[in-house]
């Protein structure tokens, strides 16, 4: 059982920028694709970016160019790093092990999530 748990969220103006990680423990955690993804208020949870353990990657349209996504795998951690963020990026964020490729599926391993809140 792979354990997840986020960190790096907070309140950032427009345009600014924030670095979420991902802390994985558990035997083969360095092993799992890790994906990304947000829940705004009222909205459904949408994928965000992945991470194969190959290393990668993948984003949505809304975010690519914006965000990238990496890992350090003798650290078992997975980085999320946002630029130029806009008020819409705006969610709680969350990490969890996923088959991460042209598809991605959850594998059932959910951090707690982290709030980022984007304003002025």
């Amino acid at each position: 059982q792979v354990q997840l748990v986020e960190s790096g969220g907070g309140l950032v103006q427009p345009g600014g920028s924030l670095r979420l990680s991902c802390a994985g423990s558990g035997v083969t955690s360095q092993y799992y694709g890790i994906g990304w993804y947000r829940q705004a208020p009222g909205k459904e949870r949408e994928w965000v970016s992945c991470i194969s353990g190959a290393g990668i990657t993948y984003y949505a349209d809304s975010v690519k160019g914006r965000f990238t996504v990496s890992r350090i795998y003798t650290e078992h951690t997975v980085f999320l790093a946002m630029d130029n963020l806009k008020p819409e990026d705006t969610a709680v964020y969350y990490c969890a092990t996923v088959m991460c490729g042209a598809d991605v599926t959850a594998l059932g391993s959910w951090g707690q999530g982290t709030q980022v809140t984007v304003s002025s």
